[in-house]
């Protein structure tokens, strides 16, 4: 391998080459042209949209990747123009191409047209524009909707988590920024709606097109041809007119571009760390102890589904780990919801005496809520929540028990556990849901607060729990499979993420450990030990990824008092800092970006670090 490739590696896992990113200028105005698609669009160096982008998904919600051509660029000081064309193959191979132009100018327009054509029949859940509004001073503010039939309602951003559509019917949508801009986007081809992907740890509310309470996936029949547009508006809220403002996102000379870092007394605990453990990862855990006792998590999560074929048997060999580990063990129990709730968990508590297991908690969650059920779609058949929670009491009588979701904060949000029933409430997230593009992956980092806060206000002060977290998904909850990932590249909804397994990772974990500040987690608890969604390698000769250092300093932090970190940039860098036994600050920091930083961190005394890109390093 040469030297580019040897550090790709190092860095994310694979050598994947990353799409090609086109800074776009207009006065005002700058983006970024990637795929096809816009990112990062600002206004006077202020992002006003995330991205717009045209999009299009096989029958799974896996992202079918634009190979596009004839790419045209033309660009002066005051305006610019893109036009391309593009090809979607999905997995049957089914093909749907589309005529794209984007024009932007320096008074504040920017428009992007598509047309597409579907070149045989093909199978999709969604084909069209969807266009992302960022999270942050956006959620809460002012907006006005415009409605196909010509309605406007005044109304504003969700600020705590939307579990359903905020906005349906949208012809157009404006809100009103605190510095001033009023930002409107105007969309036609199709009736779009709004869902706040909040719930899945997307930092963005996105606008699409096709309601999701129509069926899906659908046929677009060969020679289907629809034309779709969205057209950005920005102007100053004062005068109404479009500011002359021309600094960039990469303007700034001369500014001291150190991330500063002050360290001060908080009030909450660092939570436990937790690992997941499935059946089929007991061998290899068994195999290797010593890693799992340098880790030194407080709890193992193991997961035990009778849908699975899971039994005693499985339980069987978790009770043997359990023993030999010596850890506080949770069992994590898809309820089948075949039978009646208390027959199921009679059988599971007989099958858990029968094998020996012990544990110190239980968390039950039928099995069914692992598949999303978005609006509009029939939720299958699901014992009342009451009565499976009763009957858990019931069965389990002298341990915890945990309530919540299997799967992501999306269903917890939309199915509730009674809360007088349970000692703690869970779910997981994972962050490739949607997209998994660098920019956006560590994006996500920014949805993690909004999430811990939403759920707080729904559990208020029950004990919390999240996990398990990895990069790679578990399981997919919209579709019938997790993508496959057979050349380790960037795919969304894959379970083998290759940059699990770099410093990426590693970067991601600490950056998401940092995230959950203020939130009160009882506990964090990671993908697996070994294999795509673990820490280390299973072979003969086990490798120590990167994360694995970052998941061990965060096991030796549990429980001490953690440090409040206020970062001056923090989406480059991210702290997270405990003061141990003896009074001195123990701590991981981490770059979170691909350039050098130098930060500077404060606390009692000054430390510099000057850190590479994804590097995180343990400081005291």
């Amino acid at each position: 391998m040469n030297g580019a490739a040897t550090l790709a590696g190092l860095l994310y896992g694979t050598t994947q080459t990353q799409p090609e990113e086109r800074l776009l200028r207009a006065g005002p105005w700058s983006a970024l042209l990637v795929d096809g698609a816009l990112r990062d669009i600002r206004f006077g160096g202020i992002e006003v949209i995330r991205s717009i982008a045209y999009v299009v998904r096989d029958k799974d919600w896996g992202t079918c990747v634009p190979q596009t051509g004839g790419m045209k660029i033309d660009q002066d000081a005051n305006a610019f123009r893109v036009s391309y064309t593009a090809l979607c193959t999905n997995p049957d191979g089914q093909r749907v191409a589309y005529d794209a132009t984007i024009q932007c100018d320096a008074s504040g327009t920017l428009a992007y047209r598509a047309t597409s054509k579907a070149a045989s029949d093909f199978l999709t859940t969604r084909c069209g524009f969807c266009v992302l509004h960022p999270i942050d001073g956006v959620a809460g503010a002012p907006a006005r909707v415009e409605h196909s039939n010509g309605a406007v309602e005044d109304s504003k951003f969700p600020e705590l988590i939307d579990p359903w559509q905020p906005f349906k019917d949208i012809r157009a949508i404006e809100h009103w920024l605190a510095c001033g801009l009023s930002i409107r986007v105007a969309l036609t081809g199709d009736t779009f709606e709004m869902e706040d992907q909040r719930n899945w740890s997307d930092a963005s509310f996105k606008t699409y097109s096709r309601p999701l309470e129509l069926p899906w996936p659908y046929v677009i029949e060969t020679d289907t041809r629809n034309e779709q547009s969205v057209e950005l508006r920005v102007t100053t809220v004062e005068s109404g007119v479009a500011p002359s403002i021309a600094t960039g996102p990469d303007e700034g000379e001369g500014v001291d571009d150190t991330s500063v870092i002050e360290l001060a007394e908080g009030s909450e605990s660092m939570p436990a760390l937790g690992i997941a453990i499935a059946p089929d990862e007991v061998d290899a855990a068994l195999a290797n102890l010593d890693l799992l006792a340098q880790l030194g998590p407080q709890q193992l999560s193991l997961h035990f589904d009778p849908l699975a074929g899971h039994g005693t048997h499985e339980l069987t060999r978790f009770a043997q780990l359990q023993r030999v580990s010596a850890i506080p063990a949770v069992l994590e129990c898809a309820l089948p919801g075949v039978a009646a709730p208390l027959q199921e968990l009679e059988t599971i508590a007989a099958q858990i005496c029968e094998a020996g297991l012990t544990l110190s908690g239980i968390v039950v969650s039928p099995a069914v809520h692992r598949q999303s059920n978005p609006p509009g779609s029939q939720s299958p058949y699901c014992p009342p929540l009451d009565e499976v929670y009763l009957a858990a009491r019931r069965v389990f009588p002298a341990l915890r028990l945990g309530g919540g979701m299997l799967s992501y904060f999306t269903e917890l949000n939309r199915k509730r556990p009674p809360l007088m029933l349970v000692d703690w409430v869970t779910h997981a997230t994972c962050p490739i849901v949607h997209a998994a593009d660098d920019r956006s992956v560590m994006q996500t980092l920014q949805a993690v607060p909004h999430i811990t806060r939403s759920c707080r206000a729904l559990i208020g002060a029950q004990a919390y729990a999240i996990g398990p977290i990895s990069l790679g998904m578990r399981q997919n909850p919209y579709g019938s499979r997790v993508m496959p990932n057979p050349h380790r590249q960037r795919i969304a909804m894959a379970c083998d993420d290759p940059r699990q397994h770099a410093q990426f990772g590693a970067a991601w974990l600490a950056g998401y450990a940092a995230a959950l500040a203020g939130a009160g987690l009882e506990c964090l608890t990671l993908g697996a030990l070994t294999g795509p969604r673990g820490l280390a390698s299973a072979a003969e000769e086990t490798r120590r990824y990167p994360i694995f250092y970052v998941a061990r300093a965060l096991a030796r932090m549990a429980g001490k008092p953690r440090l409040v970190c206020y970062a001056r940039h923090p989406r480059e860098v991210a702290c997270v800092a405990v003061r141990d036994e003896r009074g001195n600050v123990k701590g991981v920091l981490a770059n979170l970006t691909s350039q050098p930083r130098t930060v500077r961190v404060i606390g009692g005394k000054i430390a510099l670090f000057e850190l590479g890109p994804f590097d995180c390093v343990q400081f005291e």
